[in-house]
């Protein structure tokens, strides 16, 4: 298990935001399921849920090796998402539905601790995101959400996407903190892997729904989930969190 540590050593966290604060697999599906209400349509939004996720994962590699230019996560999601238009044989939909249905990772519902949770350790600490969507994207998410952060930071400000330590360096630089005072909350674990290299204390939020219910072994074991580890902590959620840090 990782090391304990002492919370008043920290000064202010940064945090994942999709999958560790919101739910992007329910959020993808209710979607799906409200364009089948207007459009005849017989599509697996479980499926199409997780290969867009896992499509826009692959393509932030290719995108850290050059293979692909720069592009912000708006681009990128719609070039994945018009890929899998024509894979799940999504038709009928003009540019205007498009941009509608691409626009979902702006309306996504948090999980039901992150409000509450996060609210608590604002009392506490700076909360900030440090997610790889862009600001304007990051925005939207908060204001539907009712997300409290005290700022807004991105992976795009840097033109990096997470796990490069450019990303991880960039809080440091904005808080002027050193990287022990700074502690990544995420429920992924590369990501928290990438930043306590430079330096971060780590939190890993459990979250076994993430990519649905249904999801195979095998779709779980792609993101490694963990039971033990050597991050600082390992929590039930954003409540929990706040429980361990004496908020």
């Amino acid at each position: 298990m990782g090391q304990k540590i002492d919370g008043s050593l920290i000064r202010a966290l940064t945090c994942d935001v999709f999958g560790t604060v919101v739910d992007w697999h329910a959020g993808i599906i209710e979607e799906g399921l409200r364009l089948e209400k207007t459009m005849k349509l017989d599509v697996d939004w479980d499926s199409f849920a997780l290969a867009w996720r896992f499509c826009y994962q692959s393509n932030l590699n290719r995108i850290q090796d050059g293979e692909l230019p720069w592009m912000d996560l708006d681009e990128l999601n719609r070039m994945v998402l018009d890929e899998l238009l024509l894979e799940f044989k999504i038709t009928g939909l003009d540019e205007s539905g498009k941009e509608h249905l691409n626009n979902v990772w702006h309306r996504l519902k948090p999980w039901p601790d992150s409000v509450d949770g996060i609210t608590r350790l604002r009392k506490k600490f700076s909360v900030l995101t440090l997610s790889n969507g862009d600001v304007a994207l990051m925005t939207d998410v908060a204001q539907y959400g009712k997300l409290p952060w005290s700022h807004i930071l991105s992976a795009a400000s840097v033109k990096h996407y997470k796990p490069s330590k450019e990303v991880y360096q960039m809080a440091v630089d904005f808080l002027k903190l050193r990287p022990e005072q700074i502690l990544m909350v995420a429920a992924h674990e590369y990501d928290l892997r990438a930043a306590r290299a430079v330096g971060f204390k780590t939190a890993f939020v459990r979250r076994p729904l993430e990519y649905g219910v249904k999801s195979s072994p095998v779709v779980k074991a792609t993101f490694r989930f963990i039971k033990n580890s050597s991050f600082n902590f390992v929590v039930n959620g954003f409540n929990d969190l706040a429980d361990q840090l004496g908020c």
